[in-house]
């Protein structure tokens, strides 16, 4: 046996020779594993360079609307007008929730569970008519801003909004959320916001979403697993508490001591710093230029001028109190601001990000489908082998 040292957080790798077989890698977490090819994105973390279906993302984010960024997903192009319609129509024409869905989510607000958890049993129901893939795709993503804003609502006690058939994907579902038709610059942001998060490499809750239609499990199947892995802190992450830094610093004189107080404590900087990413995030750039349109016409510029000079200031004393670990920001930060702009409460802001990751997913599921291979990764056993059997009144 091998032992290499791994190259972060001091994972070690072991390969293992086994008879007849090829070389076997063990990485925790996978970490480095390159399970499969795809068209769909491209994420390079060294250079901060994130591609989707072809674009550098600060080229389509900013542009495309989000049906335009689905169609592009589903098939490698973008759509001319008549497909673009065509898709739009296909969509407005699903939003409507089937009654088991309704039911599953007044029984949730009942019992006040997370949206997230309520947006993981709403979504079980849309599969329970028999559909081609392709159908049950735009089911889910039509439905899903359905399912997110009439729990909202639910939960507070308020009668759902019917979805308006003449709004875009983005548009109905702010409509739905707050029943009134939000301006061009809020839908605008949201749309590009959608666009970003839509997809983003091999993580957590697509390669969940692939391991089950590898299976030739149904689409529906697949992305009810993407949501649950989307549930945990780890993955889903907490773009919330990003901006309730900016609050409890409140006045730009207050932003150093604050942050340099938490950083000496310890605490983390949330909205800083990325796994993947080792430069800044190229997803905080559009953001920020998304965040700033909006607030200039629809929301509080004081705000987005005080969370600049937090984000300018936390990079500076990131840089002071960890040299070379190059903590810049991530998508969470201006994820948090933009969507408060929007009037969204934080705990809506892991379900709207699924509601731009879902095109990620059945993409990614429609991808699966075509290459028709199992994935199935092996394990080391680290059990004993030399057990015997002793009688339950030996025990």
């Amino acid at each position: 046996m091998l032992t290499i040292p791994g190259k972060k957080r001091g994972i070690k790798e072991e390969i293992f020779e086994m008879s007849d077989e090829p070389t076997v890698v063990y990485a925790s977490g996978l970490e480095g594993v390159v399970v499969t090819r795809t068209r769909l994105s491209s994420v390079d973390g060294e250079a901060g360079r994130l591609v989707i279906a072809g674009f550098p993302v600060e080229e389509l984010a900013g542009r495309a609307s989000f049906e335009e960024t689905l169609y592009l997903l589903w098939n490698d192009a973008l759509p001319d007008g008549e497909q673009l319609s065509a898709l739009r129509k296909d969509l407005a024409a699903r939003r409507a929730l089937p009654r088991s869905a309704v039911g599953v989510l007044e029984a949730a607000a009942a019992e006040r569970v997370p949206p997230m958890t309520a947006l993981r049993m709403a979504a079980g129901t849309l599969g329970l008519k028999d559909g081609d893939a392709r159908d049950d795709a735009l089911t889910l993503v039509a439905a899903f801003p359905s399912i997110v804003a009439s729990y909202r609502r639910l939960s507070q006690g308020q009668e759902t909004v019917e979805p308006d058939p003449e709004l875009s994907h983005a548009a109905n579902y702010l409509y739905m959320l707050s029943g009134e038709v939000p301006s061009a610059e809020q839908t605008r942001a949201l749309e590009t916001y959608l666009n970003t998060v839509s997809d983003h490499g091999m993580n957590a809750s697509t390669f969940a979403a692939r391991v089950i239609v590898s299976t030739r499990s149904d689409i529906v199947s697949a992305v009810v697993g993407a949501v649950g892995a989307l549930k945990g802190p780890l993955h889903g992450g907490a773009p919330g508490p990003a901006l309730d830094v900016v609050f409890e610093i409140g006045e730009a004189e207050r932003a150093e001591p604050v942050l340099r107080g938490k950083l000496e404590r310890g605490e983390r900087l949330m909205g800083f710093g990325h796994r993947v990413y080792k430069v800044r995030d190229p997803r905080a750039d559009v953001l920020a230029a998304a965040a700033e349109r909006m607030y200039a016409t629809d929301a509080d510029m004081e705000l987005y001028r005080l969370a600049l000079e937090v984000e300018k200031t936390a990079i500076r004393l990131l840089a002071e109190h960890k040299p070379g670990r190059n903590l810049d920001t991530n998508v969470e930060f201006y994820t948090a601001l933009l969507l408060h702009g929007l009037e969204l409460p934080t705990e809506l802001f892991t379900p709207t990000f699924a509601i731009g990751r879902v095109g990620g997913w059945t993409a990614h599921c429609f991808e699966q489908q075509a290459l028709d291979r199992l994935i199935r990764p092996q394990s080391e056993y680290a059990g004993r082998e030399d057990r015997s059997w002793v009688p339950l009144e030996e025990r």
